[in-house]
């Protein structure tokens, strides 16, 4: 069993704001890495063609390229710490270098991004390595307010960091400049897998995302990826914003490469039948309903046999929903995918013990594998439904433009309690079995110590709290201060995760960001009643350190 945080207990009544928890984090390095359960994770590769494996090895080489060039956007210190740590031979240096590969930089991800080697600025850069660490908001929010439209999508687009010039002046420099020593190398791996590959649509997404690495132009390889029907799933190349702090704008390098689990698939192939019926459902004004998604979004459940970039920072990735490029996700939906052997992982390593002590013995025998698989891939099927292109102030604009930096919390919150409606909805119809509804419920109750764990600074643990405040405030969650145990009210639960479904998608579509701000304010928070229960979490696991033996011998 592993260390975690240790909180101090807090006994005041009051609600806490996350800057006025008092932690005490594990007090060496040592402590720190325990927190993250060694774990092996592998996938089936036995049956893939001659081609398709040489196309793997190329893909997880690959993958490895996303580590050097996520280090190099997390700050512009980052590459030269870490060839430090490498050279540094002793006890102390290579406990450094191993939580630095766990977090890809010196700030520890669970300890709000707290400093764990000297000489780093003590908070992290929150505009990391995209922007000039001297520019402010303001800054440059009136450079773009000065520029043409098409170098005003640049400056705010995925895939231009921003710099500036001998002069002091802010300008965009694209992803394919910037990074160019690395991309070509990439470029030329995926070319050589899809060469090698016999399977033509992996063929077509390699090739594309090859001349995107060139190009800087990922729409037609994001079309491809959505297309892909192939034994070996890769996804590669700059997605998540998370780490813009700033403003989300700016995309992250990162590689998930996997083997498609075919018979997982099909059963879920038929979700995506239900999903523009369950969004003419939503609980939101049918003005903020899409009455024409995408075609059917491909659902793929998968395991992972390597990562690389942003991939392997701090927390584990379960399943993800991409692209996020609006244009793909207004034409062709988006995809899910599912990191199967990811999740068994966690629900053996992480979710069983938490739920030992957190949740109350008679709901305990609730706890299954298959609800908890099924609400993730839940969670990431509202990704895609709900508003996403949106008016604001009368003109033409997205969730992501007007939350700012509130809307990676706020919708990770969404796609959570929106998954739950949305499986509620569908077991209501008959298409899921109602036997899995309490397990469901009690199951995501267990979940939410787990994600919150992952700290309050992060988007899914902030997001988590904010459901669990709203629905304790609600009488959905019951805590039982005899035991110090939580249990699900089955009589409140289902009313109220529609409610708060709806007070968050009303949010989005009317890009509120001050209404944001305030809901989250007031429920993103830890309160003494869960503080009690992360006190008592210390000796389970946080995630999982996965080890790839496939990418290890490669």
């Amino acid at each position: 069993m592993k260390s975690y945080i240790r909180y101090l207990i807090l006994t005041s009544l009051f609600v806490l704001s996350s800057r006025a928890i008092a932690q005490q984090t594990p007090a060496t390095l040592a402590g720190k890495i325990k927190r993250f359960a060694p774990t092996q994770i592998s996938g089936n590769v036995f049956n893939l063609s001659d081609g398709d494996k040489i196309a793997l090895d190329k893909l997880i080489a690959a993958a490895k390229l996303m580590d050097s060039l996520y280090i190099r956007q997390v700050w512009t210190g980052n590459r030269t710490f870490l060839q430090k740590l490498r050279q540094d031979s002793t006890i102390g240096g290579k406990e450094k270098f191993h939580y630095f590969l766990i977090n890809m930089g010196p700030w520890s991800k669970l300890d709000h991004d707290e400093p764990f080697i000297e000489g780093v600025p003590r908070t992290k850069p929150p505009g990391a390595n995209y922007y000039p660490e001297d520019m402010t908001k303001e800054e440059f929010n009136s450079w773009i307010s000065s520029l043409p439209e098409d170098s005003k999508n640049n400056a705010t687009g995925f895939f231009y960091t921003i710099r500036r010039n001998d002069e002091g002046r802010l300008y965009s420099n694209p992803y394919n400049t910037e990074y160019k020593d690395k991309l070509e190398p990439a470029a030329k791996l995926l070319r050589d897998a899809a060469e090698a590959t016999d399977n033509a649509t992996l063929k077509a997404f390699l090739t594309k995302r090859a001349d995107a690495f060139l190009s800087n132009d990922y729409y037609e390889s994001d079309v491809a990826w959505m297309d892909l029907d192939s034994p070996i799933e890769p996804t590669i190349g700059p997605y998540e914003v998370y780490m813009d702090e700033l403003f989300n704008y700016k995309a992250a390098f990162e590689a998930f490469i996997s083997i498609r689990n075919d018979a997982e698939s099909k059963k879920l192939e038929n979700f995506s039948l239900y999903l523009q019926e369950i969004e003419d459902h939503l609980p939101i004004d049918p003005k903020y309903r899409n009455p024409k998604l995408g075609t059917l979004s491909p659902i793929r459940v998968v395991d992972e046999v390597a990562i690389g970039g942003e991939a392997r920072a701090g927390v584990q990735t379960a399943a993800f929903n991409l692209p996020n490029d609006e244009r793909v996700t207004r034409e062709k939906g988006s995809k899910r995918v599912m990191l199967k052997n990811v999740q068994e992982a966690k629900f053996n390593t992480i979710l069983v013990p938490i739920a030992s002590i957190a949740v109350h013995k008679k709901q305990r025998s609730m706890i299954a594998f298959e609800p908890f698989f099924t609400h993730i891939l839940a969670h990431e099927l509202m990704h895609g439904l709900g508003p996403h292109t949106i008016t604001a102030n009368g003109k033409a604009s997205t969730v992501r433009q007007e939350m700012k930096e509130l809307g990676s919390a706020l919708e990770e919150a969404k796609a959570d309690i929106s998954g739950l409606f949305a499986l509620q909805y569908l077991m209501d119809k008959g298409v899921i079995e109602r036997s899995l509804e309490q397990q469901l419920y009690v199951t995501y109750l267990a979940g939410i110590f787990r994600s919150v764990r992952f700290g309050i600074n992060e988007s899914h643990g902030k997001g988590t709290a904010l459901q669990f405040n709203y629905l304790s405030d609600e009488d959905a969650f019951h805590f039982d201060e005899e035991t110090s145990t939580f249990s699900v009210n089955f009589g409140r639960i289902k009313v109220a995760v529609k409610k708060l479904t709806g007070m968050i998608m009303t949010l989005q579509a009317e890009g509120n960001y001050s209404g944001a701000r305030e809901l989250l304010e007031k429920y993103g928070v830890i309160r003494p009643t869960m503080q009690s229960i992360l006190t008592k979490l210390s000796n389970v696991p946080v995630d999982i350190e996965p080890y790839f033996p496939l990418a290890a011998m490669k």
